[in-house]
């Protein structure tokens, strides 16, 4: 028995130490760096202090969380409106369709997030491929000034983020017991009442997930704000890369790092006590 012991310990080992040394420890150091001094140049001053809390509070920082959070509210509501029937709908399909969706959806990670974002620049800049579209089609009579704009990073996370809800709402979908859909039709419910009442309970875990999936990272997906916002769209993650390396205020970046961890953070523990059974029934 003891034998066994050791050799699970051993097995698992591994997985504490990198853990250890790749999760915790940066961690707690980003955590500690938040409470020390800016000092001259990039140096900094191990000695506790709550400033770069204090300065987070100004109105041109807030200004860049509320940014962050209208923009994954906003990137996050049309990626619900996308991918829950997109997914919903894949997962109906025959499994010859199902794998080729698959594939189609798979396909934009075999390239780089940077790559496909600079596609967007020629996609939608004044003589790019969208407006000399829908000028031919006489649609618009002047290029639509698209880039650099606020539509054009919502368009751009919606693009980055939408397999993560496609993916979690198929899942969901595909493991779903259609009898209980059945039995709804059967006692009298029509097509859209057996909808929201059975399919949309149970497929709601799946939808949540991709909430998170999607939600999360659109705060702190500044690259994409920053190739297709041209600057004029300031997130937290910009404003964090900004302190690094322009302002080389190490602490201060930590504090903003620790502040969007814990609003993060938040969100999951929102999500853990959605989707418990319990809840899920008391929603409905």
């Amino acid at each position: 028995m003891k034998k066994k012991k050791s050799g699970l310990f051993l097995t698992v080992l591994p997985l504490y130490l990198f853990t250890l040394c790749f999760v915790v420890g940066p961690l707690l150091y980003m955590v500690a760096l938040s409470f020390a001094t800016n000092g001259s140049g990039s140096s900094t001053i191990w000695s506790f202090t709550l400033e770069n809390y204090k300065k987070i509070a100004e109105p041109v920082y807030l200004k860049s969380f509320v940014q962050s959070f209208q923009l994954a509210i906003t990137s996050t509501l049309l990626i619900v409106l996308m991918g829950y029937p997109f997914g919903y709908f894949m997962a109906k399909l025959s499994a010859k369709r199902k794998k080729r969706m698959m594939l189609l959806i798979m396909i934009p990670f075999w390239t780089s997030s940077l790559i496909r974002m600079y596609g967007w620049i020629l996609i939608l800049q004044a003589k790019g491929v969208l407006n000399g579209f829908l000028m031919k089609l006489g649609i618009i009579e002047e290029p639509l000034k698209i880039l650099y704009s606020y539509p054009a990073v919502v368009i751009g996370m919606v693009y980055a983020l939408l397999p993560f809800m496609v993916l979690a709402v198929y899942s969901s979908v595909e493991k779903m017991d259609w009898s209980y859909v059945e039995a709804a039709r059967d006692l009298g419910a029509n097509a859209v009442k057996a909808f929201f009442t059975v399919t949309f309970k149970l497929t709601l875990p799946g939808l949540l997930t991709g909430v998170i999936l999607t939600f999360i990272p659109s705060m702190g997906l500044f690259f994409i704000a920053d190739i297709l916002g041209g600057n004029k769209i300031v997130l937290v993650g910009s404003v964090i890369q900004d302190q690094l390396t322009r302002g080389s205020n190490w602490p201060f970046a930590a504090a903003l790092a620790v502040v969007l961890m814990l609003l993060t953070s938040l969100m999951m523990f929102v999500y853990r006590k959605v989707t418990h059974v319990k809840d899920l029934e008391g929603l409905f």
